[in-house]
């Protein structure tokens, strides 16, 4: 663990020092994907596993399925459900619904069990859950192609916007609710996909060129719209100004999925945007990486940095900080605390620079940040083997939570309980 300021965030002396580091799973592969700070200070986690053993009771093959695990203010699991069918099905974003319940989103290719309605090789799969994690509804979305759910958020409305991949080249185009063109598009685009509480569709819109764009993270805006961030190699059609390999491509949309604007930030090499979130003061914070070291990118460090940028509203760059070592270090999740920092979750494979403590070959990496960027301390955590962390959150009391995976079984990790299992890590803040 490093301190790398005095900025007034937290204690210095123990701010992100470990409490505990935990293995969840079975004899296969289990991940957690995504994490969520619950009302009864609490938290739940949404991943995915294939095993059917040990830590896992309610499975009986050895396909994947979203698993989800709530926790108490005393980090004692309450419960933990899984959900799916016969068929690949993959967890990635969770939140607390405004009733107490959850929705989770991700990606299915079932047609069976809890999941019906499937299009194609791969749907986005949304599911309502009540506080104990019973199933409410469920909707598939897509069509025949690979489309791949990412990020859920719930609207001013009570309704929902997910978001994720759109395979346009097997859709055929479909995807669009309104006359919005789709000439141009090919592979995958990002795809806003509008829905009312129970559910049922409203609007949606793709958006991209004939490359790949990928959608990491969503936020609404004042106004009812949205911005949507992640990474683009597109330099065609929705795309205006590519700067590299892969952009940060970063798009606003209204409240009915028009497209306002549109802005790639980034360097001549690649440059992907992770994760998102409203910054408290009217503008926003996107977190990612980057391998360049030109145009926007002032500074780097090594390989690979994780990259954070603010931006207003219209999309104006009011700064940019580069994060890590001489090798390869990225942001996967953010998150806004109670005192106006900001915790991030990647992985490191660097052991200098900003990274004080590697383990081995990547390590899973929390660090907390100051409102203007400012790294305040960083933890790596993992083992001789590969470790990541995808999800961060502060709980109610002020201590810190990151999940990910982990194939490590030496240094902080204990216990390793098959091929990979989900990792659990608490730090004080």
């Amino acid at each position: 663990m490093a301190c790398k300021s005095d900025d007034p965030n937290g204690p210095s002396d123990i701010s992100g020092s470990v409490a505990f580091v935990k293995t969840i799973g079975g004899s296969l592969n289990d991940s957690g994907q995504s994490i969520i700070s619950t009302t009864d200070g609490g938290y739940a986690i949404l991943g995915f596993t294939q095993s059917m053993d040990g830590d896992i009771s309610d499975k009986s093959s050895e396909d994947f399925d979203y698993f989800l695990l709530k926790y108490n203010a005393t980090d004692e699991l309450q419960w933990s459900k899984t959900y799916g069918g016969t068929g690949d099905d993959r967890g990635r974003s969770i939140i607390q619904t405004l009733d107490g319940g959850f929705a989770i989103l991700g990606t299915s290719s079932s047609n069976d069990g809890d999941v019906s309605g499937n299009s194609g090789f791969q749907d986005y799969w949304l599911a309502k859950l009540d506080t104990s994690g019973n199933l409410q509804w469920q909707k598939s979305y897509g069509f025949q192609g690979n489309d791949n759910g990412i990020s859920v958020i719930q609207t001013n409305d009570s309704g929902y916007l997910i978001t994720g991949v759109l395979d346009v080249t097997a859709s055929g185009g479909a995807g669009n609710t309104s006359s919005r063109s789709s000439e141009r598009h090919a592979g995958g685009d990002y795809w806003a996909v509008k829905l009312d509480a129970s559910g049922d569709l409203e609007w949606s819109q793709y958006y991209g060129g004939n490359f790949t764009d990928t959608p990491e993270g969503v936020v609404q805006t004042d106004d009812g719209g949205y911005i949507i961030a992640g990474g683009s190699d597109s330099e065609d059609t929705d795309i205006s100004s590519n700067l590299g390999t892969y952009d940060f491509w970063i798009i606003r949309i209204s409240s009915t999925g028009n497209l306002i604007w549109e802005k790639s930030f980034g360097g001549s090499e690649i440059d992907e945007a992770r994760a998102i979130v409203a910054s408290g003061d009217g503008n926003f914070i996107i977190a990612g990486d980057t391998r360049s070291n030109s145009n926007d990118i002032s500074n780097n460090n090594g390989g690979a940095d994780l990259w954070l940028i603010k931006i207003a509203p219209e999309g104006e760059l009011l700064w940019e900080k580069n994060i890590g070592g001489t090798d390869f270090d990225v942001a996967r999740a953010i998150y806004k605390t109670q005192n106006n920092g900001f915790l991030l979750a990647g992985s490191s494979r660097s052991s200098d620079g900003d990274v004080s403590d590697n383990k081995g070959q990547n390590d899973a990496w929390v660090l907390k940040v100051n409102s203007n960027g400012e790294l305040h301390w960083e933890t790596s955590v993992g083992g001789s083997n590969i470790d990541f962390a995808y999800g961060v959150t502060e709980l109610n009391d002020g201590n810190i939570i990151a999940v990910g995976d982990t194939t490590s079984n030496d240094e902080d990790i204990l216990e390793n309980k098959g091929f990979t299992d989900l990792l659990l890590i608490k730090l004080q803040n």
